[in-house]
């Protein structure tokens, strides 16, 4: 007999909105960005962490112990690496050294997650209930959340729950495969979610203690479709409104355990009396969860000696004379091999890191379009609004008719009816597109389209204070070159799903050009030159910006010099054209050394064009920093692609507004993505994708593998993994800042979000001294110790002189 607890609707409502936020969002495909999977577990360390997803669904955050133990015994983990994140873990009876590396010689037999009644009732009947609901909700679900792929939409009617009821009524592949009466248990449930809510808690006897733990579960068994829902929540409180799309999938969740409950009541009611004491209990790691979490801050110690090495190099001797180039890229780890192959192209060249929207939160209309493109970071509201009209009417109006008619004939190709005849009738037109397409020849050149403007227009005081913010934000007050390249970035890659998820992540998941070339277009106007003169910043009358897009595919770059001709800057914009080809050379050259069949710079170029390439480059696997500092910290020393760099000078920031700025957007920006490919590594079963080579796109919004049941966020395999090992090396973010400790510990002080990020170590803090060193590690609650300084450093140090 089930025992019935007296659970109140605000109790179940509060339980609800808690387990809604343990869910990461997932943004739809056109506009995907990297998102932390542990975004809703931030407040915990990682063996809690370990526990709490081993409950609900058996989820691995840590590489297995073998991982560590290889390397223990390779060297690349020392006693002292061991010894030290064993002190950080600051576990009362924390494991010994000895201890510690026993248990990396001998796997770790993780506990099997708590039953749902689905899972139950498949034990019980032989009847696969988990996968029925699986298939069953994301038939429905794919229906509903679709965003234009389908040729006929599903209603909405009055949400997601009122939906879901009026399809169930209809479906009748529950009560064929063993649900008896389904369809009508669906049809007497309350109107309302909430109601249908309390409904099925009390009749499944769940108590206040279990409800945290159980109802994360359901909507973690939904995968995918749980996190779009978390989405259109996100999206919602972005514009200070709300969305029950989440609280509704789970009531819908919540139902079927209740219908399947009623059919097997007698047969599993003991079971599930267990489990729901077993859910009431706290949540509490093993020893063996303890353990591996000290192995992998162990491993981050250890590469945190690599990179400290690194920095601690001396650097080239730093010119006086004013630059004869300065290029500013994305902070994005795949900019620093391109910029530090073009400094290396000619002394003069200066290069620059800031966060790729540069500073201005846009919301653009391109070409022929009436589609809001938010090209911005997913944390932020949008600030302006922009179009790439042009001036030529007939021209917009001729793209858009080929628009239009591209759309009709898709759609032709997708009917009901002329589906079936379109292969045959047809298939020769597209005979020359198929050669064309493999042997990856007869593309044609991308149109950016006219320059981007402001629409409306900032008044002049607005654009002269968005002008200083931006230019102060990136250090770049005085010594302005003759020629200011602001290089946003993008890729160009065929026949991939996950091609937004290639373009600049501060842009929103698309391209950085259009606000590249906003603010060159800013910064060129002589009433904002004036303005900023008159608050101390100086912008030679020589000087001219360009937007540029830095195609991180092939390393090309591409500058919109007619934005803004001049013939003074002819002779200087095709000498950086040349610059930029000679690094993009060594860059690819550089690049091929990591990806598969690449044996030069030339195969790189063929595998943006290739439709059957799985891997056209390897974006943003293998990040382990982040580094703000001025470039002279950094420059000359090879970060192998693994850094996110931004140009920051603390003395150029008494308020310390800059830094503040930092740390709460391109640093929490930046361990989204690296936590994304930390996730997508130790556990790809459930924060990656699967194999691209299973995916069908469903709904415009995700991909599922094979042809439905539960969507699949995160990154594919073929993104971390390059067949034989990994391309990706799990380690979560080392931010290193060069900025007095006190300040950063203000910004701590008053930003809960970011320190809980550091003070349960998703992130490390390092504060470099006035040398550029890594000389202090943030230890969590405020407090900050001295790093040793390793001997090969000071070895190589004196050896400098």
């Amino acid at each position: 007999m089930t025992t019935v607890h007296d659970l109140s609707s605000d109790t179940m409502t509060t339980a609800a909105d808690r387990a809604a936020r343990a869910i990461p969002p997932v943004w739809p495909l056109a506009s995907s960005v990297a998102v932390n999977p542990f975004l809703g577990q931030t407040e915990e360390h990682l063996a809690q962490v370990s526990a709490r997803l081993g409950r609900i669904g058996n989820v691995p955050v840590t590489m297995p112990p073998a991982h560590y133990a290889a390397l223990i015994e390779d060297g690349t983990i020392t006693d002292d690496d061991i010894a030290s994140a064993s002190a950080a873990s600051r576990i009362d009876n924390a494991p010994d050294l000895a201890e510690i590396k026993r248990s990396a010689a001998v796997p770790f037999d993780r506990p099997e997650p708590h039953s749902t009644i689905a899972d139950l009732a498949a034990r019980m009947s032989g009847i696969d209930w988990p996968g029925i609901l699986a298939d069953r909700f994301g038939h429905w679900a794919s229906g509903f959340f679709d965003q234009g792929q389908a040729l006929w939409a599903a209603p909405r009617r009055r949400g997601a729950y009122d939906a879901w009821r009026q399809t169930a009524t209809h479906d009748l592949t529950p009560e064929i495969t063993g649900l008896t009466g389904f369809a009508q248990f669906v049809s007497e449930t309350p109107d309302t979610a909430q109601e249908a809510r309390l409904r099925a808690a009390k009749r499944l006897g769940l108590d206040d203690d279990m409800l945290e733990t159980y109802l994360h579960q359901l909507l973690f068994s939904l995968g995918g479709w749980a996190q779009v829902a978390r989405y259109h929540l996100w999206q919602a409180e972005l514009s200070q409104t709300t969305d029950e799309t989440i609280a509704d999938l789970l009531t819908i969740r919540l139902l079927w355990e209740e219908a399947l409950f009623l059919q097997y009541e007698d047969r599993i009611g003991d079971r599930w009396e267990a489990t729901k004491t077993a859910h009431a209990q706290p949540v509490t790691p093993q020893r063996g969860e303890i353990i591996n979490a000290i192995l992998q801050e162990a491993w981050e110690h250890a590469v945190q000696r690599d990179l400290a090495s690194t920095i601690a190099a001396p650097s080239p001797e730093r010119g006086e004379d004013r630059p004869t180039l300065q290029a500013a890229f994305c902070i994005d780890v795949r900019s620093e091999v391109f910029r530090r192959a073009l400094e290396a192209v000619n002394p003069g060249i200066q290069t620059l890191g800031f966060a790729g929207f540069f500073g201005l939160t846009a919301s653009h209309k391109s070409f022929a379009s009436d589609v809001d493109e938010l090209r911005l970071p997913v944390l932020l509201n949008a600030g302006v609004t922009s179009t790439s009209t042009g001036e030529n009417v007939t021209a917009e109006q001729t793209a858009r008719f080929k628009a239009r008619a591209k759309r009709a004939w898709g759609r032709f190709k997708l009917a009901a009816v002329s589906s079936f005849a379109f292969v045959e009738a047809t298939g020769p037109i597209y005979a020359g597109k198929l050669v064309r397409d493999a042997l990856n020849i007869g593309s044609d050149p991308h149109d950016y389209g006219p320059a981007p403007v402001l629409d409306p227009p900032l008044p002049l005081d607005a654009q002269i204070d968005a002008a200083e913010t931006i230019l102060r934000a990136m250090s770049l007050t005085t010594d302005f070159a003759p020629l200011v390249v602001l290089a946003g970035h993008g890729a160009n890659v065929v026949n991939n799903p996950f091609a937004s998820g290639l373009h600049c992540g501060a842009c929103g998941g698309y391209a950085g050009d259009v606000n590249a070339r906003l603010l060159a277009a800013l910064l060129n106007t002589p009433d904002v030159r004036a303005g900023l003169a008159d608050r101390g910043i100086d912008v030679p009358s020589d000087t001219l910006f360009l937007g540029a897009l830095h195609d991180t595919t092939t390393d090309a770059i591409t500058l919109f010099a007619k934005d803004h001709p001049s013939a003074a800057h002819d002779a200087g914009i095709a000498q950086a054209e040349t610059w930029f080809a000679q690094a993009g050379t060594v860059t690819r050259a550089e690049r091929a050394l990591r990806l598969p069949r690449a044996d030069g710079d030339a195969d790189v170029d063929l595998r943006s064009r290739d439709w059957a390439e799985t891997r056209p480059e390897w974006a943003l696997a293998g990040c382990k920093a982040f580094i703000a500092a001025p470039r002279h910290r950094t420059a000359g020393k090879s970060l192998a692609g693994r850094a996110f760099l931004h140009d920051y000078d603390w003395k150029k920031d008494s308020d310390f507004s800059v830094l503040e700025l930092i740390m709460t957007a391109p640093v929490v920006v930046a361990s989204w993505i690296s936590l994304q490919y930390y996730g997508s590594t130790v556990a790809p079963d459930v924060f990656g994708s699967g194999n691209k080579l299973l995916h069908n796109v469903t709904g415009g919004i995700g991909v599922v593998e094979g042809n439905g049941g539960t969507l699949r966020a995160g990154l594919p395999w073929q993104s971390v993994h390059e067949g034989e090992g990994y391309a990706h090396d799990p380690l979560r973010l080392s931010v290193c800042i060069e900025a007095p400790r006190e300040a950063m510990t203000d910004i701590l002080r008053r930003h809960d979000g970011v320190r809980a990020l550091f003070d349960n170590r998703w992130l490390h803090l390092f504060a470099l001294d006035a040398s550029g060193q890594m000389a202090w590690r943030y230890t969590g609650d405020l407090e900050w110790s001295e790093m040793a300084r390793d001997a090969r450093i000071s070895d190589d140090l004196d050896a400098a002189g």
